[in-house]
């Protein structure tokens, strides 16, 4: 099953005999903002217009626990997880598509999670919302009950030892920006670089400039180029798990499967013991 979907074939399954469930998760990273400037708010946003049928789902609340020495975005939950994607109308045998503004980072985001802890029917929507060429409605739908139950698979999840381990024995990708990669700017996180080993490999250059994923075998062969392929275990990390779910997302569109560090680099920088390497060479 491909893990992302059209425009066109998203608008076919709505009205087909199983639609799916859809998730609304727009979300935008919330950096230092002038004065008086409004962060992003994602449920306004969502409730100016959303596909019909659309669920909004919270990424700071609903998909990640409060920031803490796990990172900014660590799990979840499950139980509250589970709870929000019931409340969706999220079901074990329902088709579930997210979407998110267009940067594909929150939904890809809500994609690891659910496949992570069981889903097996869940895509994307290529290209997010802007990507969308039917109606939008305004009300809140009030989907029935779900009944889906994460389960947390036994692998596809690294902590801070798993990735720097990983980091030598198979391809450790770093899907932010090189600049951050090289350590030569740093605006969030204690100190700049990247864990000793990891590649740089920036979560923007596996997108068209509409933002929708390149062609799979065009993914494939930039995976290659980096080490990455189908007999190389892979690992992704980012700032905060959330752009490496969308590099994770990348991979299976490629047909390489691939472990997230949920942690990421908010986790990692935190720890003054850990290693820190900088400049363009992994080392």
């Amino acid at each position: 099953m491909n893990a992302i979907i059209t425009a066109s074939d998203l608008a076919s399954a709505l009205t087909g005999q199983q639609p799916p469930v859809l998730l609304d998760v727009r979300w935008q990273l919330s950096l230092a903002k002038t004065p008086g400037e409004r962060p992003f708010d994602g449920r306004k946003a969502y409730e100016s217009g959303h596909v019909p049928g659309a669920v909004y789902v919270d990424l700071d609340r609903e998909l990640a626990s409060a920031p803490g020495s796990h990172g900014r975005h660590p799990l979840p939950d499950l139980a509250e997880f589970g709870t929000a994607m019931r409340r969706a109308g999220v079901s074990s045998g329902t088709p579930v598509v997210v979407y998110d503004g267009g940067q594909g980072w929150a939904a890809a985001r809500a994609w690891w999670l659910l496949r992570w802890t069981g889903h097996s029917d869940v895509r994307v929507l290529d290209g997010g919302l802007p990507a969308w060429q039917g109606p939008l409605e305004t009300s809140v739908p009030t989907p029935a009950e779900g009944d889906f139950e994460p389960v947390p698979g036994a692998t596809g999840l690294l902590d801070a030892d798993g990735a720097a381990a990983l980091a030598r024995s198979g391809v450790l990708l770093d899907a932010r920006a090189g600049e951050r990669y090289r350590g030569e700017v740093e605006p969030i996180d204690p100190v700049g670089g990247h864990i000793p080993g990891a590649v740089s490999a920036p979560t923007n250059e596996n997108v068209a400039p509409d933002g929708r994923f390149l062609p799979a075998e065009e993914l494939a062969a930039r995976f290659k180029s980096l080490g990455a392929c189908e007999d190389t275990r892979v690992g992704v990390y980012c700032g905060s798990g959330v752009s490496a779910a969308h590099e994770a997302l990348a991979l299976a569109v490629a047909g390489i499967p691939a472990d997230l560090y949920v942690g990421s680099w908010s986790e990692w920088s935190s720890d003054p013991s850990r290693p820190v390497a900088v400049g363009p060479d992994p080392q």
